[in-house]
């Protein structure tokens, strides 16, 4: 049985936008079974923009060390097994990393139901829509956007995973949704997945004005993935009592020295509220969230975008690209 994989490292950390030297690629053979072990094989592993935060330890969670191999969400199948849980051929999703396999104890990975899962509702969602990105857009909307009917929200970086599923479930419960998106083809996008209004970011001069001229009544819930100018041109354009949540701060993970928010008058005079939010906090209400997004996908009230690309080796570009926003939905690497 070939036990050889590859697998990419930290090399180097990176002092802005990511480069390809920043990671190494290199064999590497899997140990022998100890009691209670798995050895997983690969199917897909996700490539996320929050992992940058990490390579330099700007995280809640502690820095990557040099050598180790990239973390990231991952589906895989058992093919050797010491488990009294898993059995070889068993489906499961855990924190595979960026690699062709690995060896894994019992706790950290969940077994994936096949019967859950068809044509539309694939295997992949569990590290998508139903995963991490998903959960944040679900947890984040309900627990601190606070939504009501009628009200106006704005989301930032529309076209990706967390976005436009954060869009989509806004619209299900009444809600105004203008999304705000970079280039025309992300926003003809946005615009079919039932946003009401898609500011193109990359067209505007004045994105104060774009949002005052989308939201004229004024901004309820902004729901943000960008951080910076885009935070800043939203804060001024809340209505009293806004609330702003915080899932991602994608233009500061490359700044040497974070631009921060300029304009925090609103906050007093509007009374804004803002909270930043790590899904994991919500882990005993997953299953709960996961079955209730289930339904509306397959009763055709949320859809979702999977960029898949084939091959370990393409992992660092697909990973560097998103920071120039040429992904639409949520970005995969496939093995097998």
């Amino acid at each position: 049985m070939n036990r050889t994989i590859k697998q990419w490292t930290l090399n180097k950390r990176p002092e802005a936008v990511p480069t390809e030297d920043c990671f190494a690629l290199a064999e590497h053979d899997l140990p022998d079974l100890k009691d209670n072990q798995v050895r997983i094989k690969t199917h897909f592993f996700s490539v996320d923009p929050g992992m940058r935060s990490r390579l330099n330890g700007d995280s809640y969670a502690a820095a990557l060390p040099l050598g180790n191999v990239i973390e990231s969400a991952g589906i895989g199948e058992i093919v050797e097994s010491t488990s009294s849980r898993y059995a070889v051929g068993d489906m499961v999703m855990g924190g595979l990393g960026w690699a062709q396999g690995l060896v894994h104890g019992e706790r950290g990975l969940q077994k994936l139901d096949p019967d859950l899962f068809d044509e539309q509702v694939r295997m992949t969602t569990a590290i998508g829509i139903l995963g991490v990105p998903g959960l944040t857009a679900w947890f984040g909307l309900h627990d601190l956007g606070h939504p009501k009917s009628g009200e106006t929200i704005v989301i930032s970086s529309a076209a990706g995973p967390v976005g436009a599923t954060t869009g989509q479930l806004a619209k299900s419960m009444g809600l105004n949704v203008v999304g705000i998106a970079g280039g025309e083809d992300k926003c003809r996008y946005v615009s079919q997945l039932g946003f009401d209004k898609v500011i193109d970011y990359k067209a505007e001069t004045d994105l104060v004005e774009a949002i005052k001229n989308a939201c004229p009544d004024g901004v309820d819930i902004y729901f943000d993935n960008v951080g910076g100018d885009m935070l800043d041109a939203a804060i001024v354009n809340m209505r009293i009592r806004g609330r702003i949540v915080v899932s991602g701060q994608i233009s500061e993970y490359n700044r040497p020295t974070p631009v921060g928010i300029r304009h925090t008058t609103p906050f007093i005079t509007h009374r804004l509220s803002m909270a930043g939010l790590v899904v994991y906090d919500y882990a005993n209400r997953f299953t709960d969230a996961q079955a209730e997004m289930a339904k509306l996908i397959r009763a055709g009230s949320l859809v979702y975008s999977e960029d898949i690309s084939q091959g370990i080796e393409g992992a660092p570009q697909a990973f560097i690209g998103l920071f120039s926003g040429n992904n639409h939905g949520r970005r995969l690497i496939q093995l097998s």
